[in-house]
């Protein structure tokens, strides 16, 4: 793993403990981005097979799990710290699979009705990010759907400077106080990679999928989501 990575996985496995606890503090709008997210994923199936990328602390694995009571959930994330959270907030549910890999290039298996992923995949580099499309579609089944909950760059440099200002307004103006907000700017600085939402659109129609589609947006937050035929 390169300096970018081993960075990320020291930072995620020192935070794990109080992520959960900060998301309504550094997201704005979480119930809208967090609600938006799993309405797209919405299958006809009441057992679909989930794929969750980045699963972290299984914050999106236990929403998909309210949503899909029976359904079988693989978590994947490279921070073991963060998956032993995930453990202890979904205890000994049958059908759920915790995988401790790096998803840059571990084997994803499928194939799964539905790969979700939340605020994970702006971390990647780019050319990793449209990898990681094309993989993703080669997981699905036909039919299965992938949904997307991310932080995405600006359309242009003022538009990103305007979206990076309304977030930090948001985390300045809320209960983590001036030091805790500039904590988490300058880990944004550190360690995120965001790309253009019409970027990422073109490499999953680029994959193969077809119904793309962006559900929500909120400046830098978004829900997109697209279906393999």
């Amino acid at each position: 793993m390169g300096d970018h990575a081993d960075g990320l996985r020291e930072a995620f496995d020192a935070i794990a403990s109080r992520y959960d606890g900060e998301r309504r503090w550094i997201i704005p709008d979480f119930a809208g981005f967090y609600g938006a997210a799993i309405r797209a994923a919405a299958s006809p199936k009441v057992t679909p097979s989930i794929l969750d990328i980045g699963a972290g602390t299984g914050l999106l694995s236990e929403m998909l799990l309210a949503a899909y009571p029976a359904a079988s959930i693989t978590l994947v994330d490279f921070s073991e710290k963060m998956l032993g959270v995930a453990r202890e907030r979904l205890g000994g549910r049958e059908g759920v699979r915790y995988l401790a890999a790096d998803y840059r290039d571990a084997d994803l298996g499928g194939p799964y009705d539905l790969i979700c992923s939340a605020l994970s995949i702006h971390h990647l580099e780019h050319g990793e990010k449209r990898d990681l499309c094309h993989r993703i579609f080669g997981s699905l089944g036909p039919g299965g759907v992938f949904v997307n909950a991310d932080e995405v760059a600006g359309e242009t440099g003022e538009i990103h400077r305007r979206n990076l200002a309304y977030w930090d307004e948001f985390l300045l103006g809320g209960p983590l106080g001036e030091e805790g907000a500039r904590a988490i700017i300058g880990r944004r600085e550190r360690l995120d990679r965001m790309e253009k939402l019409s970027v990422q659109l073109r490499w999953m129609q680029e994959a193969g999928f077809g119904g793309v589609t962006v559900v929500y947006q909120n400046h830098t937050f978004v829900v997109f989501s697209g279906r393999r035929p």
